[in-house]
């Protein structure tokens, strides 16, 4: 019997059981959670939240409470694999179809990579619907340009890590290419366009840069510090952006 199941002892508490489970399972999920944030998640009270928190506390599991800021669990713990919905399985399925459309080697890589570690959770019947799905299910993409790259991932960790990059970059319209330090701020995709904010010190002021136009990339041993980039005012500061990659 786990931790949290032993805390309950009548068809009341049985009751809670689902909504506990998920609650830890968004715990381990996020760094840092909010009460109400949580409360919303499940259509309940704030109060009730409150009490479902203790609950979990009162099993054993090591909740952080950070007032003002919300809740986290600590490092290191662990909880029984996850059991997976049905639904929930067939959007995994159809990522994988999505992102394979990218044409982004290293995201398709590495969601690959970590989509056999999910399924390895799967239980049989739910292996065999996720079999079934994928072979009954295609992604077709208009696009009559190919646009290829795999400097998405060691962009996503350089920004996520602070560590600035060393990049040899071709203009889109002029072909030229130049060699630059940037820090990795913000990424977003348009019509299968990836495309990286930096803070360039080339130029000392944040620019756009595609991926697929980045022709080769050094994870440098140099951190920078947080800039505080917020991506949806410089969208509301720049909408032109969204029009010209």
């Amino acid at each position: 019997m786990s931790p949290i199941t032993s805390i309950f002892d009548s068809n009341d508490f049985m009751s809670q059981l689902p909504r506990l489970i998920s609650i830890l399972t968004m715990l381990k999920s996020k760094r840092l959670i909010t009460g109400n944030d949580i409360a919303i998640k499940f259509g309940v009270s704030l109060r009730t939240i409150y009490r479902d928190i203790r609950k979990l506390e009162e099993a054993g599991v090591p909740i952080i409470t950070e007032e003002g800021k919300g809740y986290s669990i600590m490092d290191g713990y662990t909880v029984s694999p996850v059991q997976f919905q049905q639904e929930e399985v067939n959007a995994l399925i159809t990522a994988e179809k999505i992102i394979a459309r990218t044409k982004n080697e290293s995201l398709i890589e590495n969601f690959g990579n970590a989509l056999v570690k999910i399924k390895s959770t799967f239980q049989s019947n739910m292996q065999t619907k996720s079999e079934l799905l994928d072979a009954k299910m295609l992604v077709f993409s208009t696009s009559k340009t190919t646009i290829e790259s795999n400097a998405l991932s060691a962009l996503q960790s350089a920004m996520t890590n602070f560590y600035m990059l060393e990049i040899k970059y071709q203009k889109v319209h002029t072909g030229e290419i130049s060699e630059r330090e940037i820090e990795p701020a913000a990424i977003y995709c348009i019509d299968e366009i990836w495309i990286v904010i930096a803070w360039c010190h080339l130029r000392n002021q944040y620019r756009n840069f595609r991926i697929d136009k980045v022709l080769e990339y050094n994870l440098l041993n140099k951190k920078f510090e947080d800039r505080k980039f917020d991506l949806r005012k410089y969208f509301m500061d720049c909408p032109e952006e969204f029009s010209n990659p």
